[in-house]
């Protein structure tokens, strides 16, 4: 509870609004709304509104106002919501060799590689490329079990800020989310709660991205085959024909199941109504990039109207 305030403070609300800058008003507001008593949810509803507000009368910039609003929808961020899905983890064996961790860490560039006994279900630590990199150096042999760190094990429901906040704590920058049933759901680092509050990091090892979805000259589209369905439908302006009884998240998921078969670089899939998709990229047994060829009597309409 704030019991007092300085004897040169603005006397009301409406002179501390005009208190340049955003901290004083921020700061001003918080007095007003939650004395007394404090409240978290009105601390918050505070924040947003000076997000909410024109930045010639909030005084925060873009850059700010985007981290001002991560940090308040983090608190609703599960688990599951910035893990990085089972079907993309990267993991070696605790008995494979040293040279299939290191191919695993040249391959995709990760500095560090879950661990797993018998199969994915049964990760049981982590291989850190700096543990293997004296060895290398020293001509030194060595078992991955040598090398093993600890993970963290965290259920798919957990809130993403209080991982955070475990893993600060305990120094662990991984943590394998497990499934109701025991099973490896997923992963998540450090890095990937970090990147829910100022998007994406990326560093020299990272390869250019691509826009997830273009128009091409041609009157084709070039799509990422993780898009969702409804991102694609909603940028590229038609309805993709339905699959009865099945339910598909992805535009990569959606043409394997059109296939019948996990479909091959170079292949074209054809739906109902004239569309076909070219498979340009695959990563593994998995559809990356597609070109959507559109039927000529439905021309690609750009969000711009033209």
């Amino acid at each position: 509870m704030i019991s007092s305030m300085p004897s040169d403070a603005p006397s009301s609300t409406e002179s501390a609004e005009e208190t340049s800058g955003f901290w004083p008003r921020l700061w001003w507001r918080v007095i007003h709304r939650l004395s007394p008593p404090a409240n978290a949810d009105a601390l918050r509803d505070v924040v947003k509104e000076l997000i909410e507000e024109p930045l010639s009368e909030s005084g925060i910039s873009s850059a700010e106002r985007m981290l001002l609003a991560n940090i308040i929808k983090l608190r609703k961020c599960r688990v599951s919501d910035c893990m990085i899905p089972r079907a993309d983890i990267v993991a070696v064996g605790l008995t494979d060799s040293i040279s299939d961790l290191v191919e695993a860490i040249s391959a995709h560039g990760y500095s560090r590689i879950p661990v797993y006994r018998d199969k994915l279900d049964d990760v049981i630590g982590m291989a850190h490329v700096k543990d293997v990199v004296p060895h290398l150096a020293a001509g030194q042999s060595c078992a991955i079990e040598d090398l093993l760190r600890p993970v963290l094990y965290v259920a798919p429901s957990m809130p993403a800020a209080r991982l955070l906040l475990q893993m600060r704590q305990t120094r662990h920058h991984m943590a394998i989310v497990i499934d109701e049933f025991g099973g490896t759901d997923g992963i998540v680092t450090i890095e990937d709660l970090v990147e829910e509050i100022v998007g994406d990091i990326e560093d020299e090892h990272d390869p250019p991205t691509l826009e997830p979805f273009r128009p091409q000259p041609d009157g084709s589209l070039l799509a990422d085959a993780r898009m969702t369905l409804a991102d694609f439908e909603s940028q590229a302006r038609l309805a993709l024909p339905p699959l009865d009884g099945e339910e598909i998240d992805t535009l990569g998921g959606y043409v394997t199941h059109l296939a019948g078969h996990i479909p091959h670089v170079g292949e074209s899939v054809s739906a109902e109504g004239g569309l076909s998709f070219d498979v340009l990229e695959m990563d593994q047994s998995r559809v990356s990039r597609l070109r959507i060829r559109l039927p000529r009597e439905t021309p690609y309409i750009s969000s711009s109207g033209q």
